[in-house]
């Protein structure tokens, strides 16, 4: 059955833009958000939590998580809360467990619910945030009725395909999100360098909106002397670190190499894994003496953090990497490849090293090159906490602010051509 949506309703979206600064109607859509523990979801929340103490009406699609269908992110507040905190509407649908994933949803399609919904309280922009059923139904209902939409690319879900055996889907997986993207009138993207890769594959209406991190949880101010210990190490002990999903796209198997290597120049080295995820059985049985913590969230994971000294990341498969910055503002030395955010924010040898994305043998290299050298790692620290002192979330939700102004724009000067032309995908 499809919804009749009166010709009344669709010319009504193409009215004027508003005025800079004036709170906006706007709906966001996103098939993970808290307390489900990823990148998405983290940043998701943050820009949600500012676009909220900016006096934005928003209103939340999301698939349900709890019984009670509470969302809940257990980190310290960022924003102001005050008087003028607007109230968030939570849209909650049908969801379906995500293969391998379990305790991530998959949003089911519900076109008919959002175009009743947005056609009795009409948006003033439409931000789609993931390319799930939710998304893809989402986007069928704001375009139908002539919504400004956004849409966020915060996953690279082509490059995954060959971590699970199906690197044939590669290119259709391409060719969809291609497809999707450029239905938006602008797409979100974290850094420089894949606005630049997508273009090239064809992706248009593209800006570039970073990320920030909270420099007030991720602080060196909560390291730990007895969570140190807890892991066997003492004050001079160097531990590293490897924060995130443990998944094949991960790349962790370079982490166990790295860390052997370390260990060869300082045999008391120690090794501390923080996460969840199909991997965990398979690491623990590869590295028994490693230390695996789990799933950490808020100020646990921020002691964590804080009570390591190097951060290895050697992940290849990031659109950004929220763990890189959180990692910098810990005061940690980060070995990473020189790519998504770890490309974007570190200045190889001043606030971090970087090996080229690859080559696993430079990886190692920089990695036992700090076990042998403690002074140098607590100076990169430094300078990397420095550094994270910049990634300002404010700045990061006006850019996104900017981006709904822009495309409210854009569909008001189309006098009725919205969505515009689609290029070839």
């Amino acid at each position: 059955m499809t919804v009749a949506v009166r010709p009344a309703a669709i010319a009504g979206a193409l009215k004027p833009p508003l005025p800079a600064g004036r709170p906006l109607r706007v709906a966001l859509v996103t098939e993970t958000y808290p307390p489900e523990v990823n990148g998405v979801a983290a940043t998701i929340a943050r820009v949600v939590d500012g676009l909220q103490s900016q006096g934005h009406a928003l209103t939340l699609v999301r698939p349900r998580q709890e019984a009670n269908g509470e969302a809940r992110l257990d980190i310290n507040p960022v924003w102001p809360q005050g008087p003028a905190l607007s109230a968030i509407e939570h849209v909650l649908v049908h969801g379906l467990q995500m293969p391998r994933y379990p305790q991530l949803q998959m949003g089911l399609p519900c076109k008919r619910r959002l175009l009743r919904l947005w056609s009795k309280q009409r948006p003033d922009v439409v931000h789609v945030v993931t390319e799930g059923p939710l998304g893809l139904s989402a986007l069928h209902a704001a375009l139908q009725l002539r919504l400004p939409v956004v849409s966020d690319y915060r996953t690279n879900f082509h490059a995954y395909s060959g971590h699970y055996g199906v690197g044939w889907l590669q290119a259709p997986v391409r060719a969809y999100l291609r497809w999707f993207h450029n239905r938006a009138a602008s797409t979100m993207v974290p850094t420089e360098s894949l606005r630049s890769e997508l273009a090239a594959a064809g992706f248009k209406r593209l800006a570039v909106v970073a990320r920030g991190v909270d420099t007030k949880l991720f602080d060196p101010a909560r390291r730990s002397d007895a969570l140190r210990a807890s892991w066997g190490a003492g004050p001079k002990t160097m531990v590293a670190i490897s924060v995130g999903r443990l998944a094949p796209e991960k790349n962790l198997g370079t982490v166990l190499a790295a860390f052997e290597t370390m260990r060869a120049d300082c045999s008391e080295m120690r090794l501390v894994f923080v996460g969840e995820g199909p991997e965990a059985a398979r690491l623990k049985e590869r590295c028994p003496h490693a230390v695996h913590a789990g799933l950490r969230r808020g100020e646990a994971l921020a002691a964590h953090y804080a009570s390591a000294d190097v951060f290895l990341f050697p992940s290849l498969t990031e659109t950004w990497g929220n763990v890189v910055p959180e990692a910098m503002a810990s005061g940690l030395a980060v070995v990473a490849y020189d790519c998504a955010a770890a490309g974007q924010l570190i200045r190889h040898g001043d606030n971090g090293l970087l090996a080229r994305a690859g080559d696993n043998s430079a990886f190692r290299a920089m990695a036992r090159r700090l076990a042998g050298d403690a002074a140098q790692a607590r100076a990169l620290g430094a300078a990397a906490r420095s550094s994270a002192g910049r990634l300002d979330w404010t700045r990061i939700v006006e850019a996104v602010e900017n981006e709904y102004e822009a495309a409210i724009s854009a569909a008001a000067s189309l006098h009725g051509a919205w969505p515009p032309p689609l290029p070839a995908a």
